[in-house]
């Protein structure tokens, strides 16, 4: 699959710059994917950077949410061209769960129902929260904070729920 080229026009939306689609690249890609209903992976380029990503579609429009990994400073350049070179993603993407995590959740009856009702998009902000950390210190704090969350002790940034 050959990357589609386009230059846009850095946009936000609340604190999320963006980029629109052209129709025509759109219609490619729904057709690469087999599907128009999102998330759909894409992978590419964004002013050179390599990206992977999910087109979403939200309030009735599809966009490429660029963030700052794929755009340096990208919240304080909204206004500029950028180029962007984007093709269909059809490599797996699954995300694996740091085992000090995963033995945390499993020990926990309560956290592992409630993990496991999740939504899929919040089991993998909670998975990549943990995989994002450096120190040791860091993921073992961050663990408990997880667990007590999914016990319904805390909400997610360690406040405690007053009943």
């Amino acid at each position: 699959m050959e990357n589609s080229k386009f230059t846009a026009k850095l946009e936000i939306i609340g604190i999320n710059p963006f980029v629109f689609i052209p129709d025509e690249i759109l219609n490619k890609i729904f057709k690469q994917s087999g599907k128009n209903k999102s998330p759909i992976p894409v992978k590419g380029f964004v002013n050179g950077q390599e990206f992977r990503q999910n087109l979403m579609k939200y309030l009735g429009e599809w966009r490429l949410y660029i963030n700052l990994k794929m755009l340096k400073n990208s919240p304080k350049r909204i206004g500029e061209l950028i180029e962007v070179s984007i093709v269909f993603d059809n490599t797996e993407r699954c995300l694996t769960i740091h085992p000090d995590l995963d033995k945390a959740i499993k020990e926990s009856a309560v956290a592992l129902k409630n993990f496991e009702n999740l939504i899929p998009s919040r089991k993998s902000e909670l998975i990549r929260y943990i995989d994002h950390l450096k120190t040791e210190a860091a993921i073992k704090k961050n663990i408990e904070k997880i667990i007590s969350h999914l016990e319904g002790k805390t909400d997610f940034f360690g406040k405690t729920i007053n009943n």
